[in-house]
């Protein structure tokens, strides 16, 4: 076997860890080391943590992102369909209208149920 042909692949992955590793080493290296309070503060969902971090949730925190999951993942569907509709021919595009009717009707569902809304 000759190691030749897996050379683009290896320097694939060392232009890959490079990309990633070398911004974040000259950031540390030439970045301004100032640390106050503020920064090295722990910081999550914009407010103070006040609790145990075993605390309750609001419901809608999950409701708000388990639709966004489902929309997205449903949305994502359309790429691969709009670069293959002339293969797929007329039934391929009415399945997809069916599945987009679906789609609005669940969307309208939630908006009416107010799921959307954020007080």
């Amino acid at each position: 076997m000759d190691l030749q042909q897996y050379l683009p692949v290896i320097l694939f992955i060392l232009v890959g860890v490079g990309v990633g590793i070398v911004p974040q080493v000259l950031g540390f290296l030439l970045g301004p080391q100032r640390p106050d309070m503020a920064k090295n503060s722990p910081y999550e969902c914009g407010f103070e943590a006040f609790e145990d971090a075993r605390m309750k949730f609001d419901v809608r925190y999950y409701l708000v992102a388990i639709l966004f999951i489902l929309f997205d993942l449903e949305i994502a569907f359309l790429f691969p369909w709009a670069v293959a509709l002339k293969e797929i021919g007329p039934a391929g595009f009415w399945a997809m209208m069916l599945f987009l009717t679906i789609l609005v009707v669940g969307f309208v569902y939630e908006w009416k149920k107010g799921a959307l809304d954020w007080e």
